[in-house]
């Protein structure tokens, strides 16, 4: 294991050497942030285009729930969904899309969040460079964390896969009968799940990026990737509750991936993320029992 160097923290530009390796610094930062944030815009863009192009449904799709007028439509939605994933079956090409979708979902979400954290690494990692140390790019840190979340995207294929099989067998009555008790429970699992131990040292670990640097630091390319797979665990076993709702909203819902996005980035990169994790842990549990009790319809947004 190797220490990080003392001298992290930002100093005063200096003349020499010293002073051109605080500009390059600070010059590698500004890029790896814009960066960042055009890697997220151009992720959005394509899970929006996504979202309105893909006729392979990528979720759940208990949706489809409402009665079929006289045509045979389902309520003016597409009936569908359900149907055509279960008369599918698992494919290597359905496997392939979903996984490929999700990793650009998972760039979309997440990056925002992690982001102080690759900023931290880069600062680090310039640093030792300047040192004499080799210089290991951010990116395997990002490969490292990526590759975690593809790997929660083979997990969530084959939950979604399952679960549309068995919702597919069932009839319209059917449907309509224990779509609002699945979703009710899914909403007051994950809420539930925000006052557990886990979710507390998990969201802890993501939101002190100084201190998982720290904790977490080893030199060479490995140690990069294992620094990204580490984290990427991390922030799995934060939000990992979460994404239950979107996988049975449809993982190409819009409005809920905006939604936990913005959940995700106000409980780790925002003061008092504890809190925010303990209000939607509430509000996903009292939507839960209303919906599981047929007080609230469903409030699927595609």
């Amino acid at each position: 294991m190797s220490t990080i160097p003392e001298r992290t923290r930002a100093v005063p530009v200096g003349s020499g050497s010293e002073g051109r390796s605080i500009g390059l610094l600070q010059r590698g930062q500004a890029v790896l942030l814009i960066t960042l944030v055009l890697l997220t815009m151009a992720a959005w863009g394509l899970t929006v285009y996504q979202a309105g192009t893909m006729g392979m449904p990528m979720g759940i799709s208990i949706q489809d729930v409402a009665p079929k007028d006289a045509s045979g439509d389902m309520g003016g939605m597409s009936g569908s969904g359900m149907e055509d994933m279960a008369e599918a079956g698992w494919s290597p090409g359905g496997l392939a899309a979903f996984v490929l979708v999700w990793a650009v979902m998972m760039v979309a979400m997440m990056l925002p969040a992690v982001a102080p954290m690759l900023l931290l690494y880069r600062t680090v990692a310039g640093r030792k460079h300047a040192d004499g140390g080799a210089f290991i790019s951010t990116w395997v840190v990002v490969a490292g964390y990526l590759l975690v979340w593809t790997a929660v995207g083979l997990g969530a294929y084959a939950l979604v896969r399952l679960a549309s099989n068995l919702a597919g067998r069932l009839g319209d009555a059917e449907r309509q009968e224990w779509a609002p008790l699945g979703l009710g429970a899914i909403l007051i699992i994950s809420g539930l799940y925000q006052f557990t131990p886990l979710k507390r040292m998990c969201l802890r670990q993501c939101q002190s990026p100084f201190g998982f640097v720290m904790g977490h630091w080893r030199d060479g390319r490995f140690g990069a990737l294992r620094l990204g797979i580490i984290h990427g665990a991390y922030c799995f076993g934060c939000c990992w509750a979460l994404f239950t709702i979107l996988v049975a909203a449809g993982v190409m819902s819009i409005a809920w991936m905006l939604l936990l996005t913005l959940v995700v980035f106000a409980e780790k990169a925002l003061p008092h993320g504890q809190r925010t994790a303990v209000a939607v842990g509430l509000t996903f549990v009292a939507l839960g029992v209303l919906i599981a009790t047929g007080t609230m319809g469903m409030p699927w947004i595609t």
